[in-house]
């Protein structure tokens, strides 16, 4: 398609073989050789699998495995979720007629998002029952459209496709086999100790919890169904389940390209970018997951392995490309002076800004809190009567305020509490 319409891009399909930085090439899987006078790598991040190699441990990184985990719950009386970020947070909340049982390692749902008091706001809205009405989306979908992928090998799973993007779930039907609504328990602070298939289990003669039923009654029974797979948790906990879903998060997905070239790597393994996307080697730039930023950054603003920022580094880093090619300068992009980020949780439209969990902030910053049960839950942090973050759950209708003050650091003391007082029409009075 993008052929059709520019003829001066050429697409290839093919896998890396090997990146030769020093001859200025790539050898592609499908034994050709591309010489390129400038490179961006952009192969995003790969999923870190609790497990490899077991048939009953799903990822969920890409459209392709998006749709065979639809496929298998189709089937699924009860799953397992291992994870706390937003993959996992959106799963939970859609999955319908099946029992789920929910491992974080954390105190809260949701902790790279949330502190625990929107995580307990949010919370409540997992017991209710799902209404129909779906929020709208006003941003720009991307599917992927023609041939249907034939059934992918097992040898051939490695090859991933395109990340998901924040609606990714609308359009598949996440319903299992039971005619319920919700029915989720979360068992938190612990972690995957040991996953045993169906004759391990039997032969290690231990036993298994049925679901929980309700949360104030502690006494639990031994589960007599015959699950295909079993888990013990840190906590020691056995549960049974039909498959398991790995949302662990991801790591740089950086492997083709290392061989035989000398790149500086980021804490979290990533590619080490400056601040015009540009890595260490000549000539190769990178952007999106696979980089990990590392120039002085904005007060306001840090990476995220997010779909939203990796569409903006790509973009910032042509512009960087070409803006060198041409021997022209460029000043930073304007969407690295304030972190921003517009999602969906539970149905809520959740907006993040700035520092909106205090990183880095250390001890010397205060919060201010809003919060209408069932409605709305904003969060502003401070730091020397400045605003520095926020997060905003529901229809605040604040967001462009607030991303206003943010970035002009007015001084607030004056204000107070009142900032966030329901009756004051703040976005009207700093209009």
């Amino acid at each position: 398609m993008l052929e059709n319409r520019f003829p001066n891009i050429k697409v290839i399909e093919s896998g890396v073989k090997q990146l030769k930085s020093e001859e200025h090439c790539i050898l592609t899987e499908d034994g050709n050789q591309h010489v390129y006078k400038k490179l961006c790598l952009c192969a995003g991040a790969k999923p870190k699998l609790i497990c490899e190699g077991n048939p009953y441990v799903l990822g969920i990184r890409d459209t392709d495995s998006a749709q065979e985990f639809q496929k298998q719950l189709t089937k699924a009386k009860r799953i397992m979720i291992i994870g706390n970020g937003g993959i996992a947070l959106e799963l939970v909340y859609e999955i319908e007629g099946c029992e789920v049982i929910w491992v974080i390692k954390d105190k809260a749902i949701g902790n790279t998002f949330f502190d625990a008091g929107a995580a307990e706001f949010l919370t409540s809205k997992l017991i209710a029952e799902k209404p129909e009405g779906k929020i709208a989306h006003r941003r720009t979908r991307y599917t992927t459209e023609g041939r249907k992928k034939e059934a992918r090998t097992k040898g051939d799973a490695a090859n991933v496709g395109s990340a998901l993007g924040p609606d990714w779930h609308e359009g598949l039907n996440l319903k299992g086999t039971k005619e319920f609504s919700h029915k989720i328990h979360i068992e938190t602070m612990c972690e995957v100790k040991k996953i045993y298939l169906q004759e391990e289990f039997r032969i290690s003669k231990k036993k298994s919890l049925t679901f929980p039923r309700d949360h104030n009654n502690q006494s639990v029974s031994t589960d007599k169904e015959i699950w295909p797979v079993y888990v013990e948790l840190t906590n020691e906990k056995i549960y049974g389940c039909d498959f398991i879903v790995s949302a662990t998060g991801v790591t740089p997905n950086i492997e083709p390209f290392l061989c035989g070239n000398n790149f500086d790597l980021g804490e979290d393994g990533g590619l080490k970018v400056n601040n015009h996307m540009h890595t260490s080697l000549p000539d190769i730039y990178a952007a999106g997951d696979i980089c990990t930023a590392s120039w002085e950054p904005s007060p306001v603003w840090q990476q995220m392995r997010l779909w939203t920022q990796a569409r903006q580094m790509g973009w910032y880093a042509a512009k960087c490309m070409a803006a060198a090619t041409l021997g022209d300068s460029i000043d930073m992009d304007f969407s690295f002076e304030l972190f921003a980020h517009v999602t969906k949780f539970f149905n809520y439209k959740v907006v993040l800004l700035g520092k909106y969990n205090a990183q880095g902030l250390g001890s010397d910053h205060e919060l201010m809190l809003r919060c209408t049960k069932g409605q709305e839950y904003v969060k502003v942090v401070m730091q020397n009567g400045r605003m520095m973050g926020a997060v905003l759950i529901g229809e605040t209708d604040l967001e462009e305020t607030f991303e206003n003050l943010i970035l002009n650091q007015m001084n607030l003391s004056a204000y107070g509490e009142d900032l966030l007082d329901p009756d004051i029409d703040i976005e009207d009075y700093f209009d």
